[in-house]
């Protein structure tokens, strides 16, 4: 269990640097002005999802399988 939450995390670390890198090329590179609510909700929406994962990763029983 301990190695699954380790690659969980590095996986939610790795796509947390991708999400990151997307927005920044959108706005940098590309000149396209994201407004910040825009960023906002995609970090919330990023979270929860990591949230939900997680929770069902712990505690197994309440989805009935395993995430990974």
């Amino acid at each position: 269990m301990i190695e699954n939450l380790i690659m969980f995390l590095i996986y939610v670390c790795v796509l947390a640097g991708v999400i990151y890198l997307v927005l920044w090329v959108i706005q940098s590179v590309a000149g396209i002005g994201i407004p910040p609510k825009v960023v906002q909700i995609v970090w919330v929406i990023f979270i929860l999802i990591v949230l939900l994962l997680l929770i069902r990763m712990v505690v197994p029983s309440i989805s009935g399988h395993k995430v990974f």
